[in-house]
């Protein structure tokens, strides 16, 4: 088997995306494939942070957790991202990350790449597909492939979402359950797969 290189990379505030986030890397490691599980760099200040509870503690539990650089989106075959949503796009922590790839974009070196992403909202639908949507926006641009589920397995007729695995929060009390976590496992088994095949058809010369 080819070897496969996956960056999980995120943003997450009071921790629902860190969880599913960890959940990926997880199920990528058994796949078979090196992990680098990344978070974005923060951008509000302390004043927004500590006036929720849940923010400060997942900024916290999340602090020896290595800040995504472009060196990880050099180094990977696949990226997986993620990020709640906002307005029905992503959060803007993740974007000024995206943003300050153009060296690597003007150099061809994010292209042919696997991508995926995973969100979350307060509320049933929320913004959750469109947040996917605007994401992939950015992959067309880096020459990326895209890898989402579809509805590629039986439990994606139960969370109902092809573009990415996508979680209702509520305002932080719905916490990460079963139904989620499957569906990170499928989209996480599916991109490593093909990540694996393009990786191996390539080095064939196929």
């Amino acid at each position: 088997m080819a070897d496969v290189n996956v960056a999980v990379i995120y943003y997450s505030a009071t921790g629902t995306i860190a969880t599913v986030a960890d959940s990926i890397a997880d199920t990528a490691r058994k796949a078979g494939a090196e992990v680098r599980l990344r978070r974005v760099a923060e951008l509000a200040p302390d004043s927004a942070i500590d006036s929720n509870p849940a923010w400060r503690a997942n900024i916290d539990a999340t602090a020896d957790i290595p800040e995504a650089e472009a060196a990880d989106m050099e180094w990977a075959d696949a990226v997986i991202f993620g990020s709640p949503t906002r307005f029905g796009n992503i959060t803007s922590q993740l974007k000024q990350f995206l943003d300050r790839l153009g060296p690597l974009w003007l150099e061809g070196k994010l292209a042919d790449k696997v991508y995926t992403g995973f969100t979350s909202s307060a509320t049933t639908h929320g913004g959750q597909e469109t947040t996917l949507l605007a994401l992939y926006n950015t992959i067309h641009h880096f020459g990326g492939i895209l890898v989402t589920p579809g509805y590629t397995d039986p439990s994606k007729f139960i969370d109902g979402n092809p573009y990415g695995t996508s979680h209702v929060a509520g305002q932080g009390d719905i916490p990460v359950g079963e139904q989620t976590l499957t569906a990170a496992r499928v989209q996480t088994q599916r991109v490593v797969r093909f990540t694996r095949a393009l990786k191996t058809g390539l080095a064939a010369g196929t």
